[in-house]
């Protein structure tokens, strides 16, 4: 994502635009892979060196609270930061802990058919993530 596509993402979200707030949206963009908070800090420490490691994480928290990104959670309990809002289910390596996104069309709307019909008591439902736990084959470079 482009600095002027993180300024205007920011100020939709009513966020005031701080080099802290670009550089951590920079690193999420930048770290396809849903990075850990550690991942974002090493990366944003390096390439902005004066950000302080508490305002990294405090702005992680600020960016799930707006919805700017959501946090996935792994099978070994690990929180990751996800910055693509699209409609999407993950696919989860249990070999690598690598995710990678999942785009189906098709998939959300069997899924979004089957809640309606379902009707859980006393539930709400908000939104639809499958995390589809398998391995990745060697040869295909994850």
């Amino acid at each position: 994502m482009k600095k002027d596509n993180i300024r205007i993402e920011l100020k939709n979200n009513n966020l005031k635009v701080t080099p802290q707030r670009i550089a951590v949206l920079e690193a999420l963009t930048s770290l396809k892979d849903h990075p850990t908070a550690d991942i974002i800090k090493e990366y944003v420490v390096k390439n902005h060196p004066n950000i302080a490691v508490g305002t990294i994480y405090k702005t992680l928290e600020t960016f799930v609270e707006k919805g700017l990104v959501k946090k996935v959670k792994t099978e070994q309990d690990f929180m990751r930061y996800d910055a693509i809002l699209d409609k999407h289910h993950h696919l989860y390596c249990e070999n690598t802990e690598r995710i990678e996104d999942f785009f189906d069309e098709q998939l959300n709307e069997m899924l979004q058919k089957y809640f309606k019909k379902k009707k859980i008591p006393n539930f709400n439902l908000k939104d639809i993530k499958l995390q589809i736990i398998g391995t990745f084959n060697k040869n295909k470079n994850h």
